[in-house]
């Protein structure tokens, strides 16, 4: 009798049917149209973020410096601006929200980098790359110590507390998806939860306190509490399975190091919770054990056999609720542009599936 695995075995797929299971990603996610709308007022967050390195000792001012000109997109502010005209008006207060949170993002790149080992971002050597683990670990902290810093001054202590709890929760979800690296038990719920923690905690925040600095209502800053948690979401699993298809060309980073670290990402979750018994003993081995080879054409399997659609299929269901959750705001050309985001991420992801 026939190993049932045997047919399912990634040695047997050729490199020509390799090439044809991978898609072609090259050109980086484009929201340049959409940002354009709050450009002048991302022009002063960027000004103060500059800024913000005056405020570090002059012998760690160089590092700090280097972690702020990351040639990011400035998503996150720039939602909190969005949200801020979509639901009032933009304040001083939005724009010391944005700075702020961008400082926390910052932090964690610098943070996820040293875990993944990862050389590159943006186009330019990591601060891990530069410096090593060791300088870089402490140059996070003082970002994320300064970003908290800066949110203290806010007169409504409950932005300066949701801030501190995000943080929190952005943190406890990397410990979560560290510990949780090369574990096979790990199920797509659980997954879609440490990303909600790791990636929607900040955006979910961005778009949330918008609102509450504008003494909105109720069910308006639920609504932008959901769009920016569903974007998050959403921006995530993307993410992820640019690792998986995209290049450093249009990711800006290195790539394909997930799988290599242990990371299971919902493509290859998908293609182990359709897999048999013997096919998911088959595929633990390549994933605790395998070579770097072993691991590019089990990649090719997570494409062949539906992980990259179902996923795609997830993210623009997320998507869509994102936009669905705007329903309940006064119409404006903001609105429109908060729509506006996620319909480009779902055109970009369009060309995965």
């Amino acid at each position: 009798m026939s190993d049932p695995a045997a047919s399912y075995s990634p040695g047997d797929i050729s490199m020509k049917s390799m090439q044809r299971a991978f898609p072609s990603l090259s050109q980086k996610l484009d929201l340049r149209r959409q940002l354009a709308t709050v450009k002048p007022e991302l022009e002063m967050i960027e000004e103060r973020l500059r800024f913000q390195v005056q405020e570090f000792d002059p012998g760690i001012s160089g590092y700090v410096s280097y972690a702020l000109d990351s040639n990011g997109k400035r998503i996150r502010p720039a939602l909190v601006l969005l949200a801020a005209h979509a639901t009032g008006k933009s304040t001083p207060q939005h724009i010391d929200l944005a700075v702020a949170l961008e400082l926390i993002h910052l932090a964690t790149l610098v943070h996820d980098d040293i875990m993944d080992g990862a050389s590159q971002r943006r186009g330019k050597p990591t601060a891990f790359a530069k410096w090593g683990a060791e300088l870089s670990v402490l140059l996070g902290d003082c970002l994320f110590c300064h970003a908290l810093k800066l949110s203290s001054n806010f007169s409504d202590q409950s932005i300066s507390r949701k801030i501190a709890e995000a943080s929190n929760e952005v943190c406890s979800g990397e410990i979560l998806q560290t510990q949780r690296r090369f574990d096979l038990k790990l199920s797509i719920p659980e997954y879609i939860k440490i990303i909600s923690m790791k990636t929607g905690a900040l955006f979910r925040i961005c778009t949330e306190l918008s609102a509450v600095l504008n003494n909105c209502r109720p069910d308006e800053v639920l609504a932008m509490r959901n769009y920016g948690d569903y974007l998050g979401i959403a921006y995530q699993i993307y993410d992820d399975c640019l690792d998986l298809v995209g290049t450093e060309g249009a990711t800006g980073k290195t790539v394909g190091t997930d799988l290599a670290k242990g990371k299971l990402t919902l493509p290859l979750l998908h293609l182990l919770a359709q897999a048999s018994p013997a096919e998911q003993e088959h595929l633990h081995t390549i994933i605790l054990h395998g070579t770097t080879e072993n691991r590019t054409e089990l990649l090719a399997q997570v494409v062949e056999r539906g992980g990259l659609k179902n996923a795609v299929r997830r993210i623009q269901s997320y998507l869509d609720q994102a936009v669905a959750s705007l329903q309940v705001l006064p119409k404006s050309s903001y609105r429109d542009t908060l729509e506006g985001i996620p319909r480009a991420v779902a055109e970009q992801v369009a060309t995965l599936g």
